[in-house]
């Protein structure tokens, strides 16, 4: 459609090779208000985010003969900060799993659904304004600005999925939380069927946070889901 960058606010870049699909979504996109940029493969992907700044990376796992895997992470150790999102065909934890250990920030399930597509994208587009300030518990400090943690004098760089997850608990100390209000307040939207996706992003922002001789902040409350305290 020969769409332009020309508002970065909300530029969106999907790389994937399915022109028919990414073609779909480019126009609901449009439609939507945003200004979606297409690259046909992870090379042009690749070259496209480096050298502008896309709001949102869109990415098939599925690139021809290439992994989206790969290119996340290629994304990441370029230093390329853009929130990912991961179109996968399944939904196994192996699959929640690989797409955490990419560098993707969420992932959104085939076939495509424009209107579910949509509500992924208003979340990780969406603006909080005014947030300045620092939360704080215990030896851990979130920067809400920096979207940075820091557990004593180590930095922790968090992906915006475990950043919004951080900020929840962070907002709710000592408080259990369920996973349903979890999934509610942080993801935002529903997930299909039964997902262990909040397990996932716990683990991993577990191994980020709690150092070896850190003590661990987030705990389980089985068969409720989980509290932020000091034991």
């Amino acid at each position: 459609m020969g769409t332009t960058t020309t508002d970065k606010g909300t530029y969106v870049l999907l790389i994937g090779t399915n022109e028919s699909q990414t073609q779909q979504m480019e126009f609901d996109l449009h439609e939507a208000g945003y200004n979606p940029v297409v690259a046909p493969s992870a090379k042009a992907g690749l070259a496209t985010a480096s050298e502008s700044t896309p709001a949102l990376i869109v990415v098939d796992r599925l690139l021809g003969g290439e992994s989206g895997l790969v290119l996340c992470q290629t994304l990441r150790s370029q230093g390329i900060k853009a929130p990912i999102v991961l179109l996968m065909a399944k939904d196994s934890l192996e699959d929640r799993v690989a797409c955490l250990e990419c560098g993707a920030d969420d992932y959104f399930l085939k076939p495509y659904r424009a209107d579910a597509f949509l509500k992924i994208v208003q979340l990780y587009l969406q603006s909080v304004p005014g947030e300045t300030e620092n939360l704080r518990f215990g030896d851990l400090t979130l920067d809400l600005e920096s979207r940075h943690a820091l557990r004593g004098d180590r930095v922790i760089d968090l992906t915006m999925k475990e950043f919004e997850l951080l900020k929840y608990m962070m907002e709710h100390p000592r408080e259990v939380l369920p996973r349903e209000q979890i999934l509610e307040n942080v993801w935002g939207y529903d997930f299909m069927g039964e997902s262990n996706v909040i397990e996932v992003y716990v683990r991993y922002l577990r191994l980020k946070i709690d150092g070896e001789a850190d003590k661990r902040l987030i705990q389980t409350v089985r068969g409720v889901g989980y509290v932020l305290r000091e034991s």
